[in-house]
């Protein structure tokens, strides 16, 4: 309870931090609406989902990889937001404190929970506006944006783990963003995976951002959740959960351990 009650103090603190400085907010709701309209009319209307070139039924099948997109891409922000703490000396302060040692990890990301969360209900507003729709029933759409978040969430672990690692905030959001974009577009997010080389689409298939996708286009209702061999894919909201565990209790294990011993 102690070390729960901390983290709260050290999320609080962050949320407030945001609240005084809007513009982050803003620029991160910016960026996820700007790709789904370039998306959305760029390319709809030149991919081929469901045996159709039908832009609606493209826009549909895209809502759930932009969706998964952003959820991810807020871990460049949390591993910058760390890092520029350490730099600051805001950590050294934190760890001389009688306080839980991973209290200060889990409020930043419990932080970064909660403006993912906000910038995720615009983004569902703007994919309504543009044609995207839920086809499942509320209950099934509220557990599709549940796994979202549960994914965002993982992911922020391992922005945190780069965060400690580097020693300035550009270095951490450029760490941040490296990674990410293999493993984001080498998924079914933007194109389904039968398209793929040979090779790769294993890759694409066992990739956990491609098991929440399918997850959400399960759950919505939406095109494009293609037949596969492979158990992800067969099983995705099990394989969603079961990945975001995974990464949540390996890489917040190695972020406690990491920040214990930064200097």
């Amino acid at each position: 309870m102690s070390s729960l009650s901390d983290s709260l103090v050290i999320a609080q603190r962050n949320v407030l931090r945001l609240t005084r400085i809007p513009e982050m907010v803003v620029f991160g709701l910016v960026q996820p609406i700007m790709f789904v309209v370039l998306f959305s009319f760029v390319f709809g209307g030149s991919m081929m989902i469901g045996g159709s070139t039908s832009a609606a039924g493209y826009r549909e099948f895209l809502m759930a990889g932009i969706f998964a997109q952003t959820v991810t891409f807020a871990t460049a922000g949390a591993g910058a937001g760390i890092a520029d703490d350490m730099h600051k000396g805001l950590i050294d302060r934190f760890r001389s404190l009688p306080m839980a040692r991973g209290a200060v990890l889990t409020g930043r990301t419990l932080a970064d929970l909660a403006q993912t969360t906000l910038t995720l209900a615009v983004l569902a507003v703007v994919a309504l506006l543009v044609g995207w729709r839920i086809h499942e029933g509320i209950p099934k759409a509220l557990l599709a944006f549940a796994l979202l978040l549960l994914l965002g969430y993982a992911f922020s672990w391992i922005g945190a783990l780069i965060g400690l690692s580097v020693r300035t905030p550009e270095a951490a959001t450029s760490g941040g963003l490296i990674w990410l974009f293999p493993v984001t577009f080498v998924s079914n997010a933007f194109v389904p995976t039968e398209n793929m080389a040979g090779w790769l689409q294993p890759i694409a298939e066992w990739n956990p951002f491609s098991a929440t996708v399918q997850a959400c286009r399960e759950l919505f209702g939406n095109p494009g959740v293609s037949p596969s061999d492979a158990w992800p894919m067969e099983h995705p909201v099990a394989a969603s959960v079961l990945w975001s565990v995974l990464i949540v209790a390996v890489f917040r294990t190695l972020a406690v351990r990491k920040y214990r011993r930064a200097e």
